[in-house]
């Protein structure tokens, strides 16, 4: 039970280090000190700029760009520096025309006006765009100080549920089936009408800097911004100036309007100040990520998933302890050629275990790419655990997870000319450029389908040119060239050497029963590596396609290391049962077992796509399944190379003590 007890001890210290660390999903960015206009100076500043982010739906894949939408906008190109990650991600971070000053509250002051007038083309244009928009929910992402502007109301348990994102409006439908973003003021209730959300009020809570050492300049009249709160609303500004305080909503009809006829939409906004002496700087995302209902259900995770892997643990250990030892035991007593000729098992297909299977080229160069894959998983993981790639840090995760990718080509060259070369192959050229250009080609084909419809579509999440030049100079100028040079440190190795000789016959393979047959071995090779994560795949894809922030990496981290445990005992538990009946084609099964998990992860894809996604149109869910085609591949990739290996060290383990005449 040795490997259960290394599984329980890893599994026990990765835990202390999570509940030890003071936030590990926390930023390491430096704090902003906020004052009074009479105050500002170097050490703090007066305007709190809000910046406008893309808006998004659950109910479609395809974001769009703030000034997409006829809102009122800011003519200063201020707009930040996006990186590689959140220009990918289709973040499009842009200046506000909302003027905010620290400490100093705004009540009701008009942003801008805008004015449609039916019969306009432009303006019915205009028009339909925030119809659609509010029809389908979409959302507001603001940011302030770096953080997100949270809209927080009550669940139905009492629970308050802070989120990232606010409506841009609501629709009321003719029978209302089920309860829709206008259930949150009964004023609106008016069947087949539009409420656009034109008034906002924020709510800045800030940390006083009066008994802070960091606050000495300034004191009470400065502070650091802890949480930024928005209530949306609708009001009919029908005087000037506007009124804030009003009860009638602005409704927007369903139909156009009459030829002649204008509607002005007056947007507005207030501010207020909130001090607050208890919750510090560091831990203002806190009540973001604690009104997700989360962590419990994260727990739970972690020990199913335990439970499966000392299972597994147990049985691998059984066998190799026990039943494994009585084998070598049994082959390598001194015995007669006849004794000899009656044993069975595993023992019989020493001359043919390290036959190279066919299609050793493909193997070898899915090989190398798994292991480009596998380290970086393990390596952007291990940044974020550290703090590094935090929620605040935006686009950086996807940043350093391409960063990596791109430069770990070296390995998988070398991996791949290594393996390629074990099997006896030569065509090492072909070898190399499949290496260089098969997965990425996968990945970036099916990325750039993705990217043509996003920009047919006029969408946000549409890559720049100039990003896509950049990104085939990454693969070519960099990926590629590495490639070559762990290609070539490979090729220069001599060949593995095998623990027995391959004998020039093949042996005949018994006929196998059902269990021991390729398809079911494989199909359910994947079953219990799909057990460990499927709970945590729930967050992962709430994040991507749901806009919640994931921020639990250790628990992340932890399930990857549960994964790579599984993956590996599954497919060992499996390959000796299969060399026990004779059965030595491993080489591609042994790859197709663990791999065959991504099968799962496609269903369980299809399943959240159908019971969590409201989405109806045939773009959105062209687009959902591609960007999942292309996860799908690259988990294939990661899992099949962790269950090849760790098959390949146990066949050369097992045929290395046993005496071979």
């Amino acid at each position: 039970m040795a490997t259960s007890f290394t599984t329980l001890s890893l599994f026990l210290c990765t835990l202390c280090a999570i509940t030890n660390s003071d936030g590990f999903y926390l930023p390491g960015l430096a704090p902003v000190n906020y004052c009074k206009a009479e105050e500002a100076s170097d050490t703090c500043k007066a305007e709190i700029k809000l910046y406008v982010n893309r808006l998004n739906t659950e109910e479609s894949v395809i974001p769009y760009e703030y000034n997409h939408f006829d809102f009122c906008t800011d003519d200063t190109d201020q707009s930040p520096a996006e990186n590689l990650g959140q220009v990918v991600f289709g973040e499009r971070i842009r200046p506000s025309p909302y003027k905010i000053e620290f400490l100093k509250p705004e009540i009701c002051s008009t942003t801008c006006t805008k004015t449609y007038k039916g019969g306009d083309e432009a303006s019915e244009k205009k028009l339909k765009l925030l119809k659609k928009g509010m029809a389908l929910n979409y959302q507001h992402h603001w940011i302030v100080d770096n953080m997100p502007v949270t809209w927080c109301f009550m669940l139905e348990n009492s629970r308050q549920y802070c989120s990232t994102g606010f409506p841009m409006g609501c629709f009321v439908k003719e029978t209302r089936s089920q309860p829709d973003t206008c259930i949150i003021d009964p004023a609106y209730n008016k069947p087949k009408t539009y409420y656009l959300f034109n008034h906002v009020d924020l709510t800045i809570t800030y940390h006083s800097g009066v008994k802070e050492e960091w606050g000495s300049g300034f004191k009470e009249n400065g502070g650091r911004i802890i949480s930024v709160k928005v209530e949306p609303r609708s009001i009919n500004h029908t005087m000037h100036p506007p009124n804030c305080g009003s009860k009638a909503p602005l409704e927007i009809p369903f139909d156009d309007l009459p030829k002649g006829k204008t509607l002005d939409v007056i947007y507005s906004y207030s501010v207020t100040f909130m001090e607050n002496h208890t919750i510090k700087w560091s831990s203002r995302w806190d009540y973001i990520l604690e009104s997700m209902p989360q962590t419990n259900i994260q727990w739970f995770s972690i020990l199913n998933s335990l439970v499966i892997v000392l299972f597994l643990s147990g049985m691998v250990a059984m066998i190799m302890l026990r039943t494994l030892h009585k084998d070598i035991a049994r082959y390598n007593q001194i015995e007669s050629g006849e004794d000899a000729q009656e044993e069975f098992g595993w023992k019989l297909v020493h001359g043919d275990v390290f036959r190279p299977p066919r299609k050793g080229m493909l193997l070898s160069v899915l090989l190398g790419s798994g292991i480009q894959v596998f380290f970086m998983t393990l390596i952007t993981l291990a940044f974020a655990c550290l703090g590094f790639l935090s929620p605040a840090n935006r686009g950086a995760l996807m940043t350093c997870a391409m960063v990596l990718y791109v430069c770990l080509g070296t390995p998988a060259g070398y991996v791949s000319a290594r393996v390629y070369k074990s099997f006896g192959g030569e065509k090492w050229k072909s070898n190399v450029l499949l290496t260089s250009m098969l997965s990425p080609g996968v990945v970036f084909s099916l990325f750039f389908v993705m990217n043509l419809i996003f920009w047919i579509n006029g969408s946000s999440a549409a890559v720049p040119f100039s990003t896509l030049v950049a990104l085939l100079a990454l693969w070519f100028g960099v990926s590629v060239p590495l490639t070559f040079v762990g290609a070539y440190f490979g090729f220069r190795k001599r060949p593995l050497e095998h623990p027995v000789r391959t004998n020039q016959i093949p042996r005949q393979i018994p006929e196998q029963s059902f269990y021991t047959q390729a398809i079911p071995g494989v199909v359910m090779g994947g079953v219990l590596p799909f057990g460990c994560i499927f709970i945590q795949l729930f967050f992962l894809l709430n994040s991507l396609w749901s806009s919640q922030v994931y921020y639990m990496f250790g628990f992340l981290f932890l399930v990857f290391l549960i994964l790579v445990i599984t993956c590996s005992e599954t497919t060992i538990l499996l390959c000796y049962f299969h060399l026990c009946a004779e059965d030595y084609h491993w080489w591609w099964r042994s790859f197709l077992t663990s791999g065959f998990t991504a099968f799962y992860l496609l269903v369980y894809c299809i399943h959240y796509f159908a019971t969590k996604l409201n989405i109806e149109d045939m773009t959105s869910t062209f687009l959902y399944f591609g960007y999942t085609l292309i996860m799908v591949f690259l988990f294939f990739l990661l899992t099949g190379s962790i269950g090849f290996f760790a098959c390949f060290w146990f066949v050369r383990k097992i045929y290395s003590v046993v005496k071979v005449d």
